[in-house]
């Protein structure tokens, strides 16, 4: 299944990957990897993680204090945010359309 990014969770993932490679050389891409493993993860078991609010689903990352929200639409995964895990936790709510 594709997986669409919204334009603020692309811009959420652009600013931890940099963030991480200013830090440390290396640690960005090791950012990025994880969350592709985690697209996978999402791929392959989509109703597998926990849902956050209504039908938005949470997977965690496992080295990074970080957690993609996401829907599952008919024919893809959509990603609404990037989550931080230590920062406002609702903050991406406004991003919902009114029927989610």
């Amino acid at each position: 299944m594709r997986v669409i990014f919204s334009p603020e969770a692309r811009l959420e993932l652009n600013d931890a990957t940099t963030y991480y490679e200013n830090q440390s050389q290396g640690l960005g891409i090791r950012f990025r990897r994880e969350v592709r493993d985690a697209l996978k993860r999402m791929d392959a078991w989509s109703n597998a993680w926990s849902v956050e609010q209504g039908d938005i689903r949470r997977c965690l990352l496992v080295h990074f204090p970080y957690k993609l929200l996401y829907s599952i639409e008919t024919d893809h995964l959509y990603v609404i945010a990037v989550a931080h895990l230590h920062r406002r936790p609702d903050y991406w709510v406004d991003r919902l359309p009114r029927n989610h």
